[in-house]
């Protein structure tokens, strides 16, 4: 019989603790969107009678499904812009040889320093100069491109060997057709984990999206929920509802991705 490890139960047992901690307010938020008003001060995870007329009511909501869908307009577009982007920066810098390179590198990474606090005002000013003040890509343009994203991406190109490369230029190809048929393909993991947290951050934004938006029908989710609960006054099960209904697309995607966030973040550190 196999002697039981008293360190791997304390660390389990801590694990499962935090775990538990942590899912318990997600668990209620869901729980409250399918209460009536008269049971919002049971305690119970599990209503006595669920109803789904909390979520009806929410999406009869023409503002809800406009804000909804800002948010899923502007994460996809800056997601895709990155993925584009960065990976090509990336690339340029992990693979051609040109003086000033190394210089250029840190340059990107040192914008990482900045609080992002320090850059709302050049923004601001630079949103009202283009005309750019409560407008779609007023709300996308500081994110369209990402220092965090141009290094994870270098750091993978740099693991793709040359002579794959070397055997497309003599093949005949462009630099622009192996960087997207050859290098492309072979940094899938740092891709995936890319799109994942610029995704989940632009659908989450709230700080530049309030500042640079003034009209309710430019609303993203995260400002239009905070409209909505001011809204709502005391009717918590609807402020649950509209909070469980922004939730549930991240909860979506860190399911399904999630193997890719996590061996996307391992391999990125072990390169670095």
């Amino acid at each position: 019989m196999s002697r039981i490890n008293p360190k791997a139960i304390v660390r389990w047992t801590i694990l499962f603790i935090g775990g538990v901690l942590m899912v318990t307010p997600l668990l209620y938020m869901f729980s409250t969107s399918l209460k009536t008003p008269g049971q919002i001060y049971d305690l119970r995870l599990i209503p006595s009678a669920p109803t789904l007329a909390n979520y009806m009511e929410v999406l009869r909501e023409g503002d809800f499904m406009r804000w909804f869908i800002n948010s899923s307009i502007v994460a996809v577009v800056v997601t895709a812009s990155n993925l584009f982007f960065d990976s090509l920066v990336g690339y340029t810098l992990a693979k051609f040889k040109f003086r000033g390179r190394r210089f250029v590198f840190i340059a990107i990474l040192s914008t990482l320093m900045i609080p992002t606090e320090m850059l709302v005002i050049p923004w601001y000013l630079m949103s009202a100069q283009f005309g750019w003040l409560d407008t779609y890509w007023g709300i996308m343009f500081p994110g369209m491109t990402t220092a965090f994203g141009t290094f994870l991406m270098k750091q993978f190109f740099e693991t793709v060997p040359d002579d794959f490369l070397e055997a497309a230029r003599i093949d005949g190809m462009n630099e622009f057709t192996i960087w997207w048929k050859i290098a492309m393909p072979l940094v899938t993991p740092a891709l995936s984990a890319l799109a994942i947290f610029t995704f989940l951050g632009n659908w989450t934004a709230f700080f530049w999206p309030l500042i640079v938006t003034t009209s309710k029908e430019l609303y993203t989710l995260p400002i239009g929920l905070t409209s909505f609960a001011v809204e709502q006054a005391i009717r918590w099960e609807m402020i649950m509802t509209g909070a469980a209904l922004a939730t549930i697309p991240t909860l979506v995607i860190f399911l399904v991705l999630q193997r890719f966030i996590v061996r996307g973040v391992m391999l990125a550190g072990l390169k670095g």
